[in-house]
């Protein structure tokens, strides 16, 4: 894509958000806009397909701060419309001058946007050596980012999953290089392969993309049938995923290099999947620590005993000493989430005391007859003693 059509494209409303959205605003919303137009789930769908490209080209540039910060700074200068002619006598407007839109040309084809709006104007003002350096610059692809889900138990103990995407990448049949197999592109004469030519204008002299490769350096005369000339598709891939013991729910797992392709021999992108833990219906977490509440009785805690608790690989006998409150924490040590770097959690045990929801005959004299032997034994003296001075 040309410099003039990324400043003519409107990002912001392609993801629905304002330009002032933080970063974690347009992640939101691309996510959204991924899952509901993700080719998997809309097969044949060409429209929807047309709009997960739109999102996830924009969000390739709003999630990158320094081509959120270009995009910015063009759109501010030139204007949403694509720019015009620039104000100088003889060099804009109707009196046969340059166009803004030649010097960005379409630099954007070789590295995904331009440079900086530095480089831009340096290279209008005679810094060559400014222009000359960006006009080839490979560029790192972006970095892409999935979600997974996996239950309780494989968080805890780790799993391998397969992951299947669709995302941009090396095009499979003619190797990222743009050409047709069996041909190959060939060096731009016009500019002898820099992308780049000199043009004087009165007394300013400056660098453009060269016209003739589109600022690629080489020109492909018949473009690959599967990407058209680009050097990247869109295809679907299988990837398989470790996911490491302990994870916590919403971290990030990297996986260099299976991002976006990079430009002119650039290294790739990167790869992070964001794991969505589902809870369990007994065990919770905090850290490396399990926990679960058990409810135990009355007498259990006040007479002391010993009760069982399940862990996730078995169970374990706890001791409740005599006089034990309802809500106390007991700890097993040992028992809780294993790392790999040989950090150890615990179980951390809640007793609580279970009431009974009805009674028959028999509990109830028997509760009558405990809170009739207790009766001089006040189990709130502070609050007593509180109530009793006022």
């Amino acid at each position: 894509m040309s410099a003039r059509e990324w400043i003519g494209k409107d990002f912001y409303r392609e993801l629905g958000v304002s330009s002032d959205a933080t970063a974690d605003e347009i992640k939101k919303a691309y996510r959204k806009l991924a899952k509901e137009n993700h080719p998997d789930a809309n097969a044949g769908n060409a429209e929807a397909e047309k709009k997960f490209k739109a999102v996830s080209e924009a969000y390739g540039v709003l999630s990158d701060t320094s081509k959120r910060k270009e995009y910015d700074e063009a759109r501010r200068l030139f204007g949403s419309g694509g720019p015009g002619g620039f104000g100088f006598p003889g060099a804009g407007g109707g009196s046969g001058g340059f166009d803004v839109g030649d010097i960005f040309g379409q630099a954007g084809q070789q590295q995904g946007g331009f440079g900086g709006l530095g480089d831009i104007l340096g290279g209008l003002f005679g810094r060559r050596g400014a222009a000359g350096a960006t006009a080839n610059r490979p560029q790192r692809g972006s970095d892409v980012e999935t979600d997974v889900r996996i239950d309780f138990v494989e968080a805890v103990k780790g799993a391998t999953l397969p992951l299947r995407l669709s995302s941009p990448a090396t095009c499979s049949t003619c190797g990222g290089n743009g050409a047709k197999p069996g041909t190959s592109p060939r060096t731009c004469a016009t500019c002898q392969g820099s992308g780049l030519v000199s043009r004087s204008q009165g007394a300013f002299a400056f660098s453009e993309p060269c016209r003739d490769c589109r600022g690629r350096g080489t020109i492909i005369d018949d473009p690959c049938p599967e990407c058209a000339g680009e050097g990247i598709s869109t295809r679907t891939r299988t990837l398989t995923v470790r996911i490491p013991p302990g994870v916590a729910d919403d971290q990030r797992i990297r996986l260099a290099g299976q991002g976006e392709p990079g430009r002119g021999g650039a290294q790739p992108g990167d790869l992070y999947v964001r794991v969505h833990v589902a809870p369990h219906a007994v065990f919770g977490r905090k850290d490396l620590d399990l926990a679960i509440t058990v409810p135990v009785s009355f007498t259990e805690l006040a007479l002391g005993g010993t009760i069982t608790v399940p862990t996730l690989e078995g169970k374990v006998s706890l001791k409740v000493p005599e006089g034990t409150a309802s809500g106390r924490v007991l700890r097993v040590r040992g028992k809780g989430i294993a790392k790999r770097d040989g950090s150890q959690g615990d179980l951390l045990v809640t007793l609580q005391a279970a009431i009974p929801a009805k009674l028959d005959d028999k509990d109830r004299e028997a509760l009558e007859a405990y809170a009739e032997a207790m009766a001089d034994h006040d189990p709130r003296p502070e609050i007593t003693e509180l109530l009793e001075g006022r």
